[in-house]
């Protein structure tokens, strides 16, 4: 069971692990092991909650294809257990994600002291550059 948040988690049936070999280099070792995990997750038959899976379809990622399906390559580590652990945080961290709502932008507009704040300021700046000026004689 992957946990998401409080109310929310995936059951292990729904995500589908395969190990296979690694790319790379590693000697002789990485003929011989299959220290990767390939994870897929199908979102549309999956438990999640319609926000989530709503939310996740309409992101644009590259690890998720256009039937709906995530797919996860891990082979960061030298060990199987150690890359399925990273491939279910990899996962988990990609379903959080696409929970959290942007909070909506309210325009503002400056208060009347700013604005008066603005003025002084450029006053003040202007006064200094006309003394940079060069002195006529009277």
């Amino acid at each position: 069971m992957l946990k998401i948040s409080n109310t929310v988690s995936i059951p292990d049936d729904e995500i589908q692990i395969s190990a296979i070999r690694a790319q790379g280099a590693g000697g002789q070792n990485v003929n011989k092991v299959s220290s990767a995990i390939h994870l897929r997750f199908h979102i549309r038959a999956s438990s999640l909650p319609d926000f989530y899976k709503a939310r996740l379809l309409k992101l644009s990622d590259r690890r998720i294809s256009r039937e709906g399906v995530i797919v996860i390559k891990a082979q960061k580590y030298r060990t199987r257990e150690k890359n399925l652990a990273d491939a279910l945080e990899r996962l988990a961290t990609l379903v959080k994600s696409a929970g959290v709502v942007q909070k909506t932008r309210r325009p503002t507009k400056p208060g009347k002291a700013a604005k008066q704040r603005r003025v002084d300021a450029k006053v003040r700046r202007g006064k200094i550059k006309a003394l940079r000026r060069r002195v006529r004689p009277e």
